[in-house]
């Protein structure tokens, strides 16, 4: 349609029927995508920013490879994308309204309609969002949001306010966190630190951020606008803290680029990463896909905010809390750079946050990854471990370690020594021989730590298991051995006085039995 072109404009009259009016068209104005508050652009239909796509091109994946990814589990909602040749393909290529929501069913409903969802998938012009902080402060957003932090239940942040009492007066507290959102006049509060010991190593603890309730609201409220925008940048083969993935498709990956030959792997390692991220390389990633001022200022809020530790507080100038409701959306968005960057030559790396490795044909290949990490960590001041980035060629004999598990050729794979030595170190303060609580409550603290750990290591050979199993019968014996006068650990004849089935009637968690049933 041009200028000076008829355009026929129907109006109704009241009862009277249809009435047309006929009017030139001065100027045709393009039209702007709903929700997205900026021009849709036609030809967009790959999830990289145009920056970054310039640097890096996708390969185009064979149709088999499309067909894989959707029957596999939990990621058949992440497809793979193509360039389409002329804008024309768009249409017959684009979900239709009325599947899209199957896609990006974990989205905010109140934030991500169809029109939207629409939008994301075609893109907008320019790859940037505009006008998203009105989506934050919506009520509804807040309640969803509200619910998720109550669903994870946490402890109380710097203000001592639990989640119980901040849902006493929910409404109210809701509604005037939306309108400081609204009005500009949110701060953020300190965040409270606490250490726990990392299982099996003494003396070390893990920093954790605690932030407070009404914070974890706002955080979850803002990851609810921008998490798909982010999500639909990242790279197939990223796996942490990602809506339906999980460790499992990771550890499937890797299980089959070795079945397929990819046998020479790097298990690199990047010193404290959650602890060095750049705020400003950060802000810089994520103004790349939003253009909303007030959203960049929110997370950079959170990026700063206080840190309170044992009453010392300071401000951090790099890193991202671990612990809050944003950072681990964010550390993929850092690491995404390098996963694109890897792929475009050739190198297979298949990441859970910042645990990653490099799936290569040849020790060369592998060695040149390593090289590219390197290099591109010092571009992104971070620092690269040399000594504890270990090239393995897998094979019957030897194999990797990776989220838990130990993996070797011909499809074996078991429980990890250091997962084993980890699980041992949560269940002693539970299974004390001066313990004073009976048996029955030592079992059935002990059962939900048994459940949750058989359900991620399920998988695993049914030996492995059954060494565990007769690891925690030994401290019950030893228990009851301690209480009826004798010295030392479980064995010999209290094998005889307590059997098996004396702790199964006690309700005891059995792997073992667990694996045999197929739980």
């Amino acid at each position: 349609m041009d200028q000076g072109d008829l355009v026929v404009i129907r109006t109704w009259a009241n009862s009277r029927g249809r009435q047309e009016v006929r009017a030139p068209i001065v100027v045709a104005k393009p039209v702007k995508a709903d929700g997205a508050k900026g021009g849709r652009k036609a030809n967009r239909s790959n999830p990289q920013s145009k920056s970054t796509m310039e640097k890096y091109k996708r390969r185009k994946p064979a149709p088999n490879q499309i067909k894989e990814e959707l029957l596999s589990e939990e990621v058949f909602y992440l497809l793979d994308w193509h360039q389409p040749s002329t804008a024309e393909e768009i249409p017959n290529q684009a979900k239709s309204q009325g599947e899209i929501p199957n896609r990006w069913e974990w989205v905010e409903p109140s934030v991500w309609n169809t029109k939207m969802l629409t939008t994301l998938e075609r893109g907008v012009k320019g790859g940037k969002w505009f006008s998203l902080i009105d989506k934050v402060w919506k009520m509804q957003n807040l309640r969803s949001a509200f619910k998720r932090v109550k669903a994870n239940r946490g402890a109380a942040g710097i203000d001592k306010q639990s989640i119980e009492n901040y849902e006493s007066n929910l409404e109210e507290n809701l509604q005037w966190l939306s309108q400081q959102l609204e009005w500009g006049t949110y701060q953020s509060k300190p965040i409270r630190r606490c250490h726990i010991e990392k299982p099996g190593r003494k003396h070390e603890t893990r920093p954790i951020g605690i932030a407070t309730v009404r914070d974890r609201v706002v955080q979850t409220a803002l990851r609810n606008v921008i998490e798909p925008i982010l999500e639909n940048q990242f790279a197939e083969k990223s796996y942490g803290f990602r809506p339906r993935r999980s460790a499992k498709d990771a550890l499937r990956e890797v299980r089959n680029s070795i079945d397929q030959g990819e046998c020479q792997v790097l298990d690199a390692d990047i010193q404290s990463f959650f602890d060095e991220m750049d705020h400003e390389i950060l802000i810089g990633k994520i103004s790349e896909h939003i253009s909303d001022s007030r959203i960049i200022d929110l997370i950079k809020m959170f990026m700063e905010a206080e840190i309170d530790d044992a009453g010392t507080r300071h401000t951090p100038t790099k890193g991202t809390p671990q612990g809050a409701v944003i950072s681990p959306m964010l550390a993929n968005l850092y690491l995404n750079e390098l996963d694109w960057l890897l792929a475009s030559e050739g190198s297979e790396m298949i990441r859970y946050a910042d645990d990653f490795v490099v799936m290569c044909d040849k020790a060369k290949q592998a060695e040149q990854a390593r090289d590219q990490i390197e290099e591109w960590c010092e571009q992104n001041k971070l620092k690269f471990h040399p000594d504890k980035t270990v090239l393995t060629e897998v094979t019957g004999k030897q194999g990797i370690d990776f989220l838990g598990y130990h993996i070797r050729k011909n499809g074996r794979h078991w429980i990890s020594n250091k997962s084993t030595k980890k699980f041992r170190d949560n269940i002693r303060p539970l299974t004390r021989r001066t313990s004073g609580e009976s048996l029955e409550t030592t079992i059935e603290k002990l059962n939900p730590k048994l459940r949750g750990f058989y359900e991620y290591f399920k998988h695993a050979n049914k030996y492995g298991l059954k060494g565990l199993d007769g690891w925690v019968r030994m401290r019950l014996r030893s228990i009851n051995r301690k209480r009826v006068g004798r010295k030392g650990k479980g064995h010999g004849l209290d094998h005889h006085r307590y059997p098996n089935a004396y702790f199964a009637n006690l309700g005891l968690f059995s792997l073992e039995e667990a694996k045999r049933l197929k739980l």
